[in-house]
């Protein structure tokens, strides 16, 4: 299947204060190189001309790590109000023949290529508005929602702050990674709003506006929760260390 209507946007404009370190989240590093830079090897994989990578917290020194290995495209962040202004931000430099957007985490070290270009030829293949890529854990704490009704079909994302007692008790994850119809990322981003315990514009928001406006919505489910694993602490980055060493990375 041909990817060449496909741009890659990466989220890496956060500070990661999680983290307790000077270094911004993603240029910490995973069997010695940068999460943003394995991230963006594996953006590559599917979108060689056009990957984006949204910048913010360290902007200059995230470029240059990246600027070292691989030649991509960058767009500020000026204010770090969330995942849906960061998307917002990046979507006006996508190249005019763009139709479909993968929306990545620039901490994301241990996904797979495989896993990506599966999720966008479903997404294809189903002729979706949006794909969402989720994952079963034992242990959901932190993590968004996948609110299905009683027929599997997504309601929405619901995070953490924001989620009831029984939405709590959900082991289905969002992995934050998303394939958009770019026609309808745009209509939909316009519309969302920070009324959310963080005050942040949520790109999960985006898939809720899609349901209400019976846009068709798809979830692949990877059972390898591993590699779709965010880094945040530095605990999780000795495990995906760990994880990464083991796999021989």
């Amino acid at each position: 299947m041909n990817f060449d209507d496909v741009g890659v946007i990466i989220l890496a404009a956060g500070k990661g204060t999680r983290m307790k370190s000077e270094t911004a989240k993603v240029l910490h590093r995973v069997a010695r190189k940068t999460m943003i830079v394995h991230v963006v090897e594996r953006a590559l994989e599917i979108a060689p001309d056009h990957v984006h990578i949204v910048v913010g917290h360290q902007a200059e020194s995230v470029k240059d790590e990246v600027n070292r290995f691989y030649r991509v495209r960058y767009v500020c962040q000026k204010q770090l109000l969330g995942t849906g202004d960061a998307v917002k931000t990046a979507i006006p430099d996508l190249d005019p023949g763009i139709r479909d957007v993968l929306v990545l985490c620039g901490d994301v070290p241990l996904i797979k290529g495989k896993t990506l270009q599966e999720l966008v030829r479903t997404h294809k293949k189903s002729k979706s508005g949006i794909t969402v890529l989720a994952t079963k854990v034992d242990d959901p704490t932190g993590y968004g929602r996948i609110v299905l009704d009683h027929h599997n079909r997504l309601l929405c994302i619901r995070e953490e702050g924001d989620a009831g007692p029984d939405e709590k008790q959900i082991r289905t994850i969002n992995t934050g990674i998303y394939c958009f119809n770019k026609d309808l990322l745009c209509d939909a981003i316009s519309a969302i709003s920070p009324e959310n315990s963080q005050g942040e514009y949520y790109l999960t928001d985006v898939v809720e506006i899609a349901q209400k406006k019976g846009q068709k919505i798809t979830v692949v489910t990877t059972l390898d929760s591993n590699q779709v694993m965010g880094v945040n602490t530095l605990e999780e980055l000795d495990r995906a260390e760990h994880l990464m060493q083991s796999l021989g990375g």
